[in-house]
Order: structure tokens, then C-alpha cells, then sequence
């Protein structure tokens, strides 16, 4: 391994280490603690929202990076595009990136949609519309924990004999 692979692979543990922590921080941390800060509903979700908007940004260029540095890394994997189907690296390769994707989209879907949503109905003080959403919006929150976990094991079957 080269001095560049040694970077990239570090920048891309780096990367994940800050955007997985980061995400479970938000759950179990941020959120519970959120509801010692104020007894306002709204209030609460304000200061909630702020926060994850800007983990958000962060998180975007965070993903960018470990999309871009994931991509080089799979080059170590992969002999051609072909071994994707043929090897054992190739297969779990293939299983990361199709869970990465879904990853992608569940975490876009949670920040557009829900985040949004969820702060809007907390500023207009409609309760329990907020609190029906907010059980979706766990439910994708999980899933995307889930998947971080699941990506992170097959990260580490990659560093295995194939």
C-alpha cells in the first residue's frame, strides 16, 4: 500500500467515524437530551432542527467524501467491473454499494421530508400531527442507523480472506 492509499483509506475511516458517530450522537444524545432543555414542544424542535441542520451540511460534504474515497478504495477490490459478481471481495463490495445507495436515499428522504416537516408542525403548534410524524420519521432514523452498522460490517469482511 502507498503513501496515497494510506491517505484515502484514512481520510474515508476519518470521514465515516465522524458521520456514523455523528449520526448515532443525533439519537441517542442529542434528541433525549432535547427534552431537558425546554418542556415547549416547539421550542424544543427548534433548538433540535438547528442542530441537525447543521450536521446536515457537514454531513452532505462528509458523504461526498466518503462516496469519492469509497470509489478509489474499491479499486483495490476489484480486478475489473466484472469481479463484482465472480469474487467474494467483489460480492461484498457489490452488497455495500447497493446498501450505500439506500442509505443515500433514506438519509435525503429523512432530511427533506421529515426534518422539514417535523419543524414546521412544531412552529405551528400542531401537536398531533407532529408527534404521528415523528413515528415515521424514527422508523427511517432506525433504518438508516441499521444500515450504517450493516455497511460498517461489511467494510471490516473486506479487510478479511476472501
Amino acid at each position: 500500500m502507498n503513501a496515497i492509499d494510506v491517505a484515502v483509506l484514512w481520510v474515508h475511516l476519518l470521514s465515516a467515524v465522524f458521520f456514523v458517530g455523528g449520526s448515532f450522537f443525533m439519537w441517542l444524545v442529542v434528541v433525549p437530551s432535547s427534552r431537558l432543555i425546554s418542556e415547549d414542544e416547539s421550542e424544543r424542535t427548534k433548538v433540535v432542527g438547528k442542530i441537525a441542520k447543521r450536521f446536515g451540511v457537514i454531513s452532505n460534504m462528509v458523504l461526498a467524501v466518503l462516496v469519492l474515497t469509497g470509489i478509489y478504495n474499491a479499486t483495490w477490490y476489484l480486478p475489473s467491473t466484472g469481479a463484482l459478481f465472480d469474487t467474494y471481495y467483489g460480492n461484498v463490495l457489490l452488497a455495500k454499494v447497493v446498501l450505500v445507495v439506500v442509505l443515500l436515499a433514506l438519509i435525503y428522504l429523512h432530511n427533506t421530508y421529515f426534518g422539514r416537516k417535523i419543524v414546521k408542525l412544531a412552529a405551528e403548534k400542531r401537536f398531533e400531527e407532529l408527534k404521528a410524524l415523528r413515528k415515521r420519521s424514527r422508523v427511517v432514523s432506525a433504518a438508516n442507523l441499521a444500515l450504517m452498522l450493516a455497511i460498517l460490517l461489511l467494510a471490516v469482511m473486506l479487510q478479511g480472506p476472501g
